[in-house]
């Protein structure tokens, strides 16, 4: 282990003992990390800094930004520590990250999916079980990936069926309740689970093959070799371009306001409760979806005449 990976171990324990989560972050400064063996750099500067956050020219220059933003945080921890470090000003990449449009999956292209699913292949036979469970949760709930990996077996309830999420993206805990249908197909993957793991490893509700809490990383590349199966991403490069598992969280979004928009109910007073559902911190995030989705646009300006016109 060199000075600088020991120093990244260091700093990203130190954090994640003050509450912090580090997934990123911790991904991100080890592959700054490998930049730097590469280079034979021994100490952070400038010039390594912004090199290696603008590696990938096709990303949005917020993008930049970010990756920059993690090595000055770092560099600032370092420079207690080695005085060779050089710190990157906080002004020298600057970019406004532009919210990618929402892709609506369509029914047919749910069915394909959890149906492709169903078709993996493992030892044991769990793996179709725990990503037809996965996907078909993260569609009916809007939850986030990371919400539902984190889930343990004491979140959730599967007699009242209700979620408990815990480790949220905000800090913010919530309970999420499901549909009779969810609570008996979590039921059902739970006895699957189960049955092949008599003595799991960890608390983890969602189980991979290994009996160990399923790894991001694998969730997302088994769903691009799902999504390309069923010809809804490219196969250009390792992942592609194409629908995003985040975008079946926009789907439940926006299918609950076209609904509510469409069979007439009051979606001004209603708005918040789906914010809390998805576990937004503001309602304005909710609010976001209406200037995303052309439809929903026209469908709330619909609204609005039909009100002036009474």
């Amino acid at each position: 282990m060199t000075k600088l990976s020991k120093a990244v171990h260091d700093y990203v324990a130190l954090r994640r003992a003050l509450g912090f989560k580090m997934i990123e972050v911790s991904h991100s400064l080890t592959d700054f990390v490998k930049f730097a063996s590469r280079e034979r750099a021994s100490c952070i500067t400038v010039d390594l800094a912004v090199r290696w956050a603008k590696l990938s020219p096709s990303v949005q220059p917020s993008r930049w930004a970010t990756r920059l933003r993690i090595v000055r945080q770092f560099a600032e921890y370092l420079s207690t520590i080695d005085s060779r470090t050089e710190i990157p000003p906080r002004d020298l990449l600057l970019g406004k990250y532009q919210r990618k449009p929402p892709y609506l999956y369509d029914d047919g292209e749910i069915r394909q999916l959890l149906a492709e699913a169903w078709r993996m292949r493992s030892p044991t036979g769990l793996r179709a079980w725990t990503y037809a469970t996965l996907l078909g949760l993260l569609t009916v709930t809007g939850m986030r990936l990371g919400e539902t990996l984190a889930l343990d077996r004491s979140d959730v309830d599967l007699v009242e069926g209700v979620l408990s999420v815990r480790r949220t993206k905000c800090r913010k805990e919530r309970l999420v309740p499901v549909h009779e249908t969810t609570r008996l197909a979590l039921l059902r993957y739970a006895r699957v689970r189960d049955r092949v793991h008599r003595h799991p490893k960890t608390d983890a509700f969602f189980l991979a093959e290994s009996g160990l809490r399923l790894h991001h990383g694998s969730v997302r590349e088994n769903f691009v070799r799902l999504s390309r199966s069923i010809g809804i991403r490219t196969r250009v490069g390792r992942f592609g371009h194409g629908p995003r598992l985040h975008d079946l969280r926009h789907r439940l979004a926006v299918t609950t306001l076209m609904r509510w928009y469409r069979s007439g109910v009051d979606v001004e007073r209603r708005l918040p409760v789906l914010s809390t559902y998805l576990g937004h911190t503001k309602v304005t995030d909710t609010y976001w979806y209406l200037q995303a989705i052309p439809e929903l646009l026209r469908l709330a300006l619909s609204r609005v005449e039909k009100g002036a016109e009474r």
